[in-house]
């Protein structure tokens, strides 16, 4: 008599599934298994991005993995009896995973493997493209990669867009003897997720990237500048980059090329403003995280005065996949100067949340309708914040905007990190102006004046408003102190803040007690 099958089931271990209670279904699942005498494999994935669905159980079949979700503990004795093992009917069945409309109107580059693989398994990651990249990039020269890098068109992911090859060839002819790697994986900005799902469901994608930066530029150390609020995802980066040194993918001699690349896992204490890259190297240094004045460029004198390459965490997951398929296969997604593809993040009042990774040039509505189902409450989406707490708030009107650099900056607005925020028709724009000057006072550095005293000013001139306290006046100062803030912060902290207030006023003026003008 032959042994009975080992059916493999996945469970996932992000953050979003734990806090949902994907232990306590794990744990129930492996118990059933037990008890009913079945043999099963059990393995923790990454997250889909259907956080609604979480946790989400998928059984593998010769068809291919069915999903079953949310699943609680409770429901785990049924789904046996359903036939769980053999993908049998339940009232949670979803089908096929793969065919679920969410998952397949996604173009999956720098998240293909997310929730696929057992994130900390090195085989499962080498059996899916893994490491093709860094090998591909061994066997050229720096001023190849780099040059693959420019004719990609990856652009900054962190939300500024600047050309990732420009600024990795600009440390490549920098003359040191001692060059890093930094990634900014500081991820502050409101409904924001993809960076802490890279770390936590696919992290060798990140050591990988960073590893074709260093010899691309000739670094032997790395940073990863992770906020202290990840301790699940700090806890797999360091799991991971020991393995990775382990089996030769890092430290000394990667892959027998002579190369070397030592990596590190940075804890920030948690201030937003150390995501912006020259107070990020402060507080790696050891300092406080206070903005540095430009020039010098970090690129130049970055980490400890010596070139650094400073990323954001999806610009340099997304490495890989250019140098293991090509700069023409990642250029040929998406439009105008905006190639390749992006993780948008669902979050707020929104039925779907979860992540969504799409080629640039879809719309804001298709992203909100198609894949968000519209808002969680039922009611009309009056507002969407895109980029963060410094994103303007864009109304209806705006929402057929294709998600393209240029055209966002054409309105005022910007893309930023991918994090969308959505308020239903319940929301009141004027605190949440308020809200954005509020949150600009607390995290500034306090370096310049516009931020730190703009902002303080900003909330007073909003309560003012609110209060219906000389309004038109108070209206025309806040324009005018927006207006100082913009033209006279020395970075984006104080000089983007104006742009959620002004959009606000603009596109919601009768939130203020105010006519209809439009805010200058």
């Amino acid at each position: 008599m032959s042994a009975p099958d080992i059916v493999t089931i996945y469970v996932p271990r992000d953050s979003t599934a734990l806090a949902l209670g994907a232990d306590e279904v794990a744990a129930a699942i492996a118990a059933q298994a037990q008890q009913r005498g079945q043999s099963i494999r059990l393995v923790r994935n990454g997250s889909r991005g259907m956080f609604w669905l979480e946790p989400l159980v998928e059984v593998s079949t010769a068809a291919g993995r069915v999903a079953y979700g949310p699943v609680t503990p409770e429901d785990v004795p049924g789904l046996f009896d359903a036939g769980l093992l053999a993908a049998g009917q339940h009232r949670l069945h979803l089908g096929l995973t793969e065919e679920m409309d969410f998952l397949k109107n996604q173009e999956r580059l720098t998240f293909a493997r997310v929730g696929i693989i057992d994130p900390l398994s090195l085989e499962d990651y080498l059996a899916h493209e893994g490491y093709v990249g860094l090998k591909n990039a061994l066997a050229k020269t720096p001023e190849a990669i780099v040059q693959q890098m420019i004719d990609s068109g990856l652009r900054g992911r962190g939300g500024a867009a600047f050309p990732t090859g420009i600024k990795w060839q600009t440390v490549l002819r920098a003359q040191s003897a001692q060059k890093y790697v930094v990634c900014n994986a500081d991820e502050g900005d409101s409904g924001t997720f993809s960076d802490r799902m890279i770390m936590e469901d696919d992290p060798f994608t990140l050591i990988e990237g960073m590893t074709i930066a260093a010899v691309a530029v000739g670094a032997t150390e790395g940073y990863i500048y992770v906020r202290s609020e990840y301790p699940h995802a700090i806890a797999t980066m360091n799991e991971a980059i020991a393995i990775a040194t382990e089996r030769g993918y890092l430290g000394k001699d990667i892959l027998g090329s002579g190369k070397s690349f030592r990596l590190e896992v940075r804890k920030g204490a948690g201030a937003y403003i150390c995501g912006e890259e020259t107070a990020m190297l402060e507080s790696l240094e050891g300092k406080r995280g206070v903005v540095r004045a430009k020039p010098p460029l970090p690129a130049i004198e970055g980490l400890f005065g010596k070139p650094t390459v400073i990323n954001n965490l999806i610009s340099l997951a997304s490495v890989p996949v250019i140098l293991a398929r090509g700069a023409d296969f990642y250029k040929n997604f998406g439009v105008g100067r905006s190639h390749g593809t992006l993780p948008f993040q669902l979050a707020g009042n929104i039925r779907q949340g979860g992540l969504v990774e799409k080629a640039f040039g879809l719309t804001l509505r298709e992203l909100l309708e198609d894949f968000g189902g519209g808002s969680a409450s039922g009611r009309p989406i009056r507002a969407v914040q895109m980029g963060g707490p410094l994103g303007a708030y864009l109304p209806p009107s705006q929402f057929d905007t294709p998600l393209d650099y240029e055209a966002f900056a054409a309105i005022g607005a910007m893309i930023g990190h991918g994090g969308l925020v959505a308020f239903d028709d319940r929301v009141d724009m004027a605190r949440q102006a308020r809200y954005a000057m509020q949150f600009c006072a607390v995290e500034s550095c306090g370096k310049c004046t516009p931020c730190r005293i703009g902002s303080t000013r900003g909330v007073e001139v909003i309560d003012k408003i609110i209060a219906n306290d000389d309004r038109p006046q108070q209206i025309h100062l806040l324009k005018s102190l927006c207006d100082t803030m913009v033209n006279g912060s020395l970075c984006a902290m104080g000089g983007m803040t104006p742009f959620p207030v002004l959009s606000a006023l603009n596109h919601f003026p009768e939130d203020f007690g105010a006519p209809g003008e439009q805010a200058a």
